[in-house]
């Protein structure tokens, strides 16, 4: 089972001209449809001058939650040339912007999709590309006489990481990837006393 995918550290940035026109390109890691939102706000305001600012994004592991803006370039010529060079690389989580400044030459549609690849294609080669896993979250309780127990199965775990809660009983949240998770709540539920609460 593939429960690993390709997303950016940080944000990253680049640039090209093509006939006089600039092309600014941004990169962000996101999380969510309302950051894209926040992120393009606050660049149509900074760059207010621009001709153009357009877009896409793509979210989830399974890299299934996607969108594209041409914001007034003709169809197809921009959202769209940016969200290829995303799936070239196969990345995920992330949103890529490209900000137009027109150099007085028109450059048909050939052009600017070239042009709209090539900016957002700078952005991602100088953006540090990351693995991630794709984690599930398990969490339960036992009685404290049980805790011994419970650590011998998680030391079993390389990835495995867990907060701890301590109080009247023990409740510990387990974070480990997916590809693992079944293992581990086999070995826990062979414990007598450990309940699995939510997984």
């Amino acid at each position: 089972m593939d429960d690993t995918y390709k997303t950016i550290e940080g944000p990253a940035e680049g640039y090209i001209t093509e006939k006089k026109s600039k092309f600014l390109s941004f990169i962000f890691p996101i999380k969510n449809a309302d950051e894209v939102k926040e992120i393009v706000d606050a660049h149509r305001k900074k760059y207010y001058d621009a001709r153009h600012v357009c877009w896409a994004y793509m979210l989830g592991w399974e890299r299934e939650e996607y969108r594209v803006n041409d914001d007034g370039e003709p169809s197809g010529t921009a959202g769209r040339p940016i969200l290829g060079q995303i799936n070239s690389w196969e990345l995920t989580n992330v949103l890529i912007l490209v900000i137009r400044y027109f150099g007085g030459t028109l450059l048909g549609t050939g052009g600017l999709i070239k042009a709209y690849k090539e900016a957002a294609a700078d952005a991602i080669a100088n953006a540090i590309v990351v693995e991630k896993t794709v984690d599930d979250i398990i969490i339960i309780h036992f009685d404290y006489i049980l805790l011994n127990d419970v650590m011998r199965v998680l030391k079993q775990f390389e990835s495995v990481q867990w907060e701890q809660d301590f109080r009247e009983s023990c409740q510990m949240t387990l974070q480990i990837r997916r590809s693992l998770s079944s293992r581990l709540k086999e070995m826990l539920n062979s414990i007598y006393g450990v309940e699995i609460v939510q997984n």
